[in-house]
């Protein structure tokens, strides 16, 4: 198994208004020449949580860091009028939280941050700030969000 120590969350940039199945997910992908979908597990409007790449595979969602992580992408992240936000709709809230507490029964020392949260730090003063950010994915802040379930599993840690 994969030493995994960082749960990173995506969302697919697609319009809030437009279905994206996961088929169309993983077709996507591949015209981008990934070998299928590049996140562990896609999370529909509706809170549907598919596994599209076994956890024992290296996701493609984010350069330098896909050794050690788990990818995660909610579908949206653009309004209706192309501009990102958080769509999250509250299923896929409820369900990117189980999903992301059951990854730290599994993995209970990662992190979790969003894909904008490992762009480049340019300025050097270890602080990723918005105007760093490649990309604004996934809409909202991942770290703040998921602090509290990091916490409460690295507590439950023996010793």
């Amino acid at each position: 198994m994969r030493s995994i120590n960082l749960i990173v969350v995506h969302c697919t940039a697609s319009r809030c208004d437009r279905r994206l199945t996961p088929d169309d997910l993983e077709a996507e992908h591949r015209r981008r020449n990934f070998n299928g979908c590049g996140y562990h597990f896609f999370i529909t409007r509706e809170g549907i949580i598919f596994p599209m790449r076994p956890l024992d595979r290296v996701g493609a969602h984010v350069r330098g860091f896909n050794a050690r992580s788990i990818g995660i992408a909610y579908e949206g992240g653009l309004t209706p009028d192309g501009s990102a936000a958080d769509t999250r709709t509250p299923d896929q809230r409820q369900s990117l939280r189980f999903l992301i507490r059951q990854l730290l029964v599994l993995y209970p020392r990662c992190t979790v941050c969003g894909h904008r949260d490992l762009s480049p730090d340019l300025n050097g003063n270890g602080i990723i700030e918005p105007r760093e950010w490649i990309k604004q994915c996934p809409c909202f802040d991942a770290v703040q969000e998921y602090a509290p379930l990091c916490a409460e599993a690295f507590r439950r840690l023996p010793g």
